[in-house]
């Protein structure tokens, strides 16, 4: 399992954009963490699944509430990963009006989770294989803070947590 310290696992997300730019074609385009993360500070966090009750209703709109403080600290980007397609992630930051605030990153073939070793099994219940719940800053590509939600949880992953840390 990935700990503070370690770089982020070597992955490609995808995101879908809306308005072509940068580089990047509307629709999926593909991220990949190690040139995405160099130099830069991101809070990221990773939740069960796009429109899912406390994914949609706390943990990504506590991100977008606290984007403006979180940036005046230090965090030059915040992102969303779960193991979703990059169309729903897309449709589900519109509908959250995530754009500018939360970058959706869809990691489809849950190659990132699997390989930060934080996966959640939800075969039976419909979800398959799924991320846990967590946040984590980090810097520079590496792990420099990490908040692992017990099963249920939602306490230690949120973005007030994150802005405190941010902070310290």
């Amino acid at each position: 399992m990935i700990k503070v310290g370690d770089a982020l696992p070597t992955a490609t997300l995808m995101e879908y954009v809306e308005v072509e730019g940068n580089g990047c074609s509307i629709g999926p385009n593909p991220v990949k963490v190690a040139d995405a993360t160099a130099g830069k500070t991101i809070a990221l966090f990773a939740l069960p699944g796009a429109f899912t009750p406390t994914c949609s209703a706390k943990h990504v709109p506590g991100y977008i509430e606290h984007i403006e403080a979180l940036r005046s600290a230090g965090v030059d980007e915040v992102w969303c990963v779960s193991v979703n397609d990059a169309f729903v992630m897309g449709a589900w930051g519109r509908e959250l009006k995530a754009t500018g605030a939360v970058r959706m990153m869809a990691d489809g073939d849950a190659e990132f989770t699997k390989a930060t070793g934080l996966t959640l099994d939800l075969t039976g219940k419909g979800l398959g294989l799924r991320s846990n719940r967590y946040s984590m800053l980090v810097k520079d590509g590496k792990v420099a803070t990490l908040n692992i939600e017990g099963p249920g949880k939602f306490e230690v992953s949120d973005a007030a947590t994150m802005l405190s840390q941010v902070k310290a």
